[in-house]
């Protein structure tokens, strides 16, 4: 007997080039600036309270749309940084991941048929999600340098068949982050609609330069049609942990939950009471993240700045893009190959997030790293 064919539902779509370059850069002995994960350890604090929760009998499942203690501390957060009020039974989920929200969010509401508005460079999870549930992914391009969104296009690209529209900001891959104008000309373009937004706001406390974070919690004619998804792993430094959220309307959260429960059910249930316990006793982590990514990106710049790599701006997350159009004409593939196996660093090349592809010459950095990793990343980067 042979084993059936089964033809794909996406064809187009491989092994993900953030577990290509960081197989290549253990294969090569390179630094790994490629996958976006810090390397630095979580809170002590946070660390022992799992082993507390774990001691003391906490090993079952937790409640469908997440551990009570914790959709207490996410609705005191967001009430304390954004003024938005969500309730605690009914407004709240605790997911796998982001990953895991904005799939179960796209699977609530996407139909075949639909078309759903995505900003590119793209992350890479969005568009597969959108494909699986029959929906048409529509590219709205952001351009280099800025990365900010164009409204004009975005008006155009408005159809009845618009179901949803994928916003990210902070945004990686680019490091761009939306202002206030842009969330208000937001609100406007969608007032006749019925498209719903996701907002993935995972970087929410990664901005720079006195900046602060603008959600679409902040303005009630897109907090009313919006998922809103953040992440544990990116504030406290626990990817390995999956553990995020969302916040979305009573009739919205209804539909994402009916999804939830058949893709995970819950989520872990003492690493959710550990955050709760963090995050009531130590609150002011999250708001001090900013300041020291701030650092990183500032100690990785100046690494880089006699070198031949043009510097792109970078407003908010921990990616850096930069130009190597002085240095190759290699293919952003190709030189991201190059620069791990001859220079010893790994990258992630752009062209990647863009499905149209792209001709620009840049690669992405991660800067959470400690300072010893990016010294010595930038000592190998001058050298080319």
């Amino acid at each position: 007997m042979s084993t059936p064919h089964v033809p794909s539902r996406l064809p187009q779509v491989g092994t993900t080039i953030f577990s290509v370059m960081s197989q290549l850069a253990q294969t090569h002995g390179a630094i790994n600036l490629s996958q976006g994960f810090p390397d630095f350890a979580p809170p002590p604090l946070m660390l022992s309270r799992v082993a507390h929760h774990m001691a003391t009998g906490s090993n079952q499942y937790a409640m469908m749309h997440g551990a009570p203690s914790l959709r207490v501390a996410i609705a005191e957060k967001v009430a304390r940084l954004y003024g938005a009020n969500y309730d605690v039974e009914r407004e709240i989920t605790v997911t796998a991941g982001a990953t895991e929200a904005i799939f179960c969010a796209i699977a609530a509401c996407v139909r075949p048929g639909d078309e759903v508005i995505v900003f590119a460079p793209v992350y890479d999870a969005y568009i597969p999600a959108i494909l699986l549930n029959g929906g048409t992914p529509i590219l709205a391009k952001l351009a280099a340098p800025d990365y900010r969104p164009n409204f004009s296009e975005l008006r155009q690209l408005l159809t009845p068949r618009t179901r949803m529209m994928i916003i990210n900001s902070p945004h990686n891959p680019t490091g761009s982050v939306w202002s206030a104008g842009d969330m208000a000309q937001l609100a406007v373009l969608l007032a006749d609609t019925d498209a719903v937004v996701v907002s993935d706001e995972v970087y929410e406390h990664v901005v720079f330069d006195a900046a602060t974070h603008v959600s679409v919690m902040h303005f009630p004619a897109l907090r009313e049609r919006s998922f809103v998804v953040s992440s544990f792993g990116k504030t406290y430094h626990i990817t390995g942990w999956k553990i995020a959220y969302c916040l979305a309307p009573e009739s919205l959260m209804a539909e994402l939950r009916k999804t939830h429960q058949f893709v995970v059910f819950s989520v872990s249930h003492p690493m959710q009471l550990a955050i709760a316990d963090f995050m009531r006793d130590a609150p002011e982590f999250a708001d001090d993240l900013a300041s020291f990514y701030q650092q990183k990106r500032d100690h990785l710049r100046a690494e880089l700045a006699d070198s031949r790599f043009r510097l792109l701006p970078c407003a908010g997350t921990y990616f850096q893009l930069v130009d190597y159009s002085a240095i190759s004409e290699m293919t952003d593939l190709e030189f991201a190959h190059w620069l791990t196996k001859e220079h010893g660093v790994a990258s992630i090349p752009i062209s990647v997030f863009s499905p149209q592809g792209s001709d620009l010459r840049l690669v992405r950095l991660c800067f959470a790293k400690d300072s010893e990793t990016l010294a010595n990343a930038g000592a190998r980067l001058r050298k080319i």
